[in-house]
């Protein structure tokens, strides 16, 4: 009836190879990776204290702002597990239980590798500076509770920088998988009542994330908190469903008015970023160019790598921020120096890892075709 352009009112195309990439999607987690390591860099560490005297208002907004790129993970990753679990609304998988392990192999298994490399960079760093940022040494307890990625549930103190997120994005794919799965064992399949169900019951915890969870800080341990952003990405990734276009550009559109509408209850600069991070899918989706822009060979390995590299960013700038305090000479150009040379150590470090240990094992986390 409307002839308006709208991100959503053409289908994704329906016939993609299975090792085709999402080259704007590898953008997206490219540029969110490194932003949380200059975050890392400017919130942690003593190099950073040298770089404020230089730049503070660059420092200030890495160590306070830079963070936000969390979102887009979140967004992009709600995205990809609706594409996998349920792509046109019904879960497929018969073996819920199973998808969740495979989830957490795929992503427990390089994370476990990571916390190994970041207690042995711990004892490094503590053998060159004696700084608030180094954790003590760890415990048989802590090490179990960050496997069962519940150290933060449990007021277990963390291990390394950033890795609670691991643990919140095992929690934010069981949700998603129990809806799908509650609603596929509830509903009947005839005159598709599961997808529309699935869609509406995905959309019902979406919004009470956005106007009750995550405005209350003391649920950020939950995934219930950051639903509302990764289940904005399951709903954009189901509205270029072939078939079920129009009902889901609709449902689309009431989502994003919905979280609109909490911005206007209570403004927060993380939603708002989830809600660019969405629409710039939806239109990607419905251009087609998610596929092939942008055609850049180093944004795309970064995006590849960005898992290891989030995974080994703080432990490898530790290492350096206690090199340059114990060698190089106290002054913010030289200690500043540290900080790039930080910033691409995390880069190379991550790129080794994603090759000698990512790959390998996320290989056991993948299901059968």
């Amino acid at each position: 009836m409307s002839a308006l352009p709208t991100p959503l009112s053409a289908p994704a195309p329906q016939t993609r190879d299975a090792s085709q990439r999402f080259l704007f999607i590898d953008a997206l987690k490219a540029l969110g990776s490194q932003f949380i390591v200059l975050h890392h860099l400017a919130f942690y560490g003593p190099m950073s204290d040298w770089t404020h005297r230089i730049a503070p208002g660059l420092v200030e907004w890495l160590s306070r702002d830079a963070r936000m790129a969390v979102q887009v993970f979140l967004v992009v990753a709600g995205f990809l597990a609706a594409r996998t679990l349920a792509p046109d609304g019904v879960l497929r998988t018969t073996t819920p239980i199973r998808a969740l392990w495979q989830r957490y192999v795929r992503i427990g298994l390089p994370y476990l590798a990571a916390l190994v490399v970041a207690m042995l960079c711990t004892e490094l760093a503590r053998l060159w500076m004696d700084h608030d940022t180094i954790a003590e040494p760890p415990t048989a307890w802590q090490f179990l509770a960050h496997a069962l990625m519940v150290q933060s549930l449990i007021g277990v103190d963390s291990l390394s920088a950033g890795v609670w997120y691991v643990a919140i994005d095992l929690q934010l794919f069981a949700l998603l998988l129990l809806l799908l799965w509650a609603v596929r064992a509830a509903v009947p399949n005839r005159e598709g009542w599961r997808p529309r169900a699935a869609r509406l019951a995905v959309t019902l915890v979406v919004l009470a994330s956005l106007f009750h969870f995550n405005r209350d800080a003391e649920w950020d341990n939950w995934a219930v908190y950051f639903f509302g952003a990764y289940g904005l990405g399951a709903i954009t990734a189901w509205a270029s469903a072939p078939g079920r276009a129009e009902t889901a550009r609709w449902l689309w559109w009431g989502v994003v008015m919905a979280a609109m509408l909490a911005l206007a209850v209570d403004y927060r600069e993380r939603l708002l970023l989830a809600l660019v991070v969405a629409s710039l899918l939806a239109w990607s989706l419905r251009g087609g160019w998610l596929y092939r822009w942008p055609d850049s060979r180093l944004l795309a390995y970064l995006g590849r790598i960005s898992y290891s590299v989030f995974l080994l960013n703080f432990p490898v700038a530790l290492v350096v921020n206690a090199w340059f305090t114990r060698y190089a000479s106290p002054d913010p150009v030289v200690q500043t120096l540290g900080v790039v040379v930080a910033w691409v150590a995390c880069n190379v470090a991550g790129a080794l890892f994603h090759h000698a240990v990512e790959q390998p094992l996320s290989r056991l986390g993948r299901g059968r075709r």
